[in-house]
């Protein structure tokens, strides 16, 4: 069963297709509040990321901070952070956390392969696009200042 008490950070690239319609289906389906995303383009994202001695320059990678904010917090990327973030749905998406039994290089390999051709099969957008009004809050990059060290 998921922790209900910590957030879980999705860096995600704002103008792809299928990180939009990732981020869609969380939003619906995160009935404990769980989630919080920006995008890889924004410097709130950028900062967080710096810390962890990454730049974003190329954006085909998929981050989550799990347990974000608290003393426990740790970086996930490609395949790692995918199983996290659909672990964290609970009601039977938990499942798809099995994939974790595949070895990295496995599970990265495919991920590299999907992430390489994200924007031909699910499109590509000029800028990010804004989230709902509804769901503004969970958007960090859009109501969070960049935290300087």
């Amino acid at each position: 069963m998921p922790d209900t008490n910590s957030n879980t950070l999705v860096l995600y690239d704002g103008v792809c297709g299928l990180c939009n319609r990732l981020n869609q289906f969380l939003l619906k389906r995160d009935s404990n509040d769980h989630f919080r995303f920006a995008s890889l383009q924004s410097k709130f994202a950028a900062s967080l990321l710096e810390r962890y001695d990454i730049k974003v320059v190329d954006l085909d990678t998929f981050y989550a901070l799990a347990d974000y904010g608290e003393p426990s917090q740790r970086l996930l990327e490609r395949s790692d952070a995918a199983l996290h973030v659909l672990g964290r749905l609970g009601r039977g998406w938990g499942l798809l956390r099995i994939g974790g039994v595949l070895p990295k290089s496995l599970r990265d390999a495919l991920y590299n392969l999907i992430a390489r051709n994200r924007y031909s099969i699910f499109g590509k957008y000029d800028v990010c696009l804004m989230p709902e009004e509804k769901y503004r809050r969970k958007f960090l990059d859009l109501v969070a200042p960049v935290q300087q060290d």
